[in-house]
């Protein structure tokens, strides 16, 4: 069992009687990748602003480490690294000055980790490139750096792709699975790209209007999405026993209504119905279905949220 290193209990935050939190209970563990799902203004960045210290709940409670107390979380939130909305970055300093400004400032001892973590986030042949001249995914690496200069042992993300190019987002995708695999960190990110939170994260918590609403692992997400053909003939059984001999397919179900479902060879619907047609068994209709994770998410959070 992995050990529990950050517990939110009962988490509400209120700004002029309406909640943006509304009792959300989350657990975070040691060496796993949590994926926070929400639209815009569901309240992601509401709670690991709560988590980081940079504002207080109207009630429940943060535990860090196992401590709740005052110094206990004051002691755990120097574990914490954070990347939440813009970084504080001085625009006419280098990659490297900034870093290194950040590094005296915070009384990190060891010199090397301004060039470890440029050179995990693949900044190190900026040279004397100003920050403010650095594109916008130069930038969010950039911040990344900052948040994980100190080695900490819980990194937060907050919607850190937002704006990236394809290759950007593969690259922030690569160094989280880094620095969880290499260095060993806990990592909390938030976002409303499904699609990418689905290729990194173990476990989901999906949020909406300040309530949260499901935890589900990374497996039961696979089930609950899972993508199968569907194909309607006179006789499952019999077409799954064709397609079993001649093709070696093992993972299917007979449901009513004569329908196989398929839960593989799914680029191979071409192959399923030469199979079929060498057997004499006709197929009415033949189809992929399944839910995609935004059909997912959007069954549970039940409607499409504004910003």
């Amino acid at each position: 069992m992995q050990k529990i290193i950050l517990q939110c209990q009962g988490i509400t935050k209120q700004y002029a009687g309406t909640k943006a939190l509304d009792s959300v209970n989350i657990e975070l563990r040691k060496g796993e990748i949590y994926g926070f799902i929400g639209a815009n203004g569901a309240g992601k960045t509401t709670l690991l602003r709560i988590i980081t210290g940079l504002i207080k709940p109207t009630s429940g409670t943060v535990s860090l480490f196992g401590k709740n107390d005052a110094r206990g979380l004051e002691n755990g939130r120097k574990r914490i690294g954070c990347l939440i909305e813009g970084p504080a970055l001085y625009p006419s300093l280098s990659a490297r000055d900034n870093l290194e400004y950040y590094r005296i400032q915070k009384g990190y001892p060891d010199q090397e980790c301004v060039g470890n973590a440029l050179k995990i986030v693949n900044l190190t042949d900026t040279g004397k490139k100003k920050y403010k001249q650095f594109s916008l995914g130069m930038k969010q690496r950039l911040g990344m750096a900052l948040a994980i200069m100190g080695k900490p042992d819980i990194l937060i993300l907050d919607e850190p792709i937002n704006g990236l190019d394809p290759n950007g987002i593969f690259e922030f995708r690569e160094m989280l699975k880094y620095l969880k695999n290499e260095w060993g960190m806990t990592i909390l990110i938030s976002s409303h790209i499904l699609s990418e939170l689905e290729l990194v994260a173990e476990r989901y918590g999906i949020i909406r209007n300040g309530q949260l609403l499901k935890e589900l692992t990374h497996a039961e997400l696979e089930e609950n999405t899972r993508r199968y053909l569907s194909i309607k003939v006179e006789n499952p059984a019999e077409a799954a026993a064709a397609l079993e001999q001649a093709l070696g397919i093992e993972v299917y179900e007979v449901y009513p209504a004569n329908e196989l479902r398929v839960y593989e060879f799914l680029n191979r619907s071409t192959d399923i119905l030469a199979t079929l047609a060498a057997n004499h068994i006709r197929v009415a209709a033949l189809s992929e279905e399944g839910s995609s994770l935004e059909d997912y998410f959007m069954s549970i959070t039940g409607q499409q949220e504004g910003r």
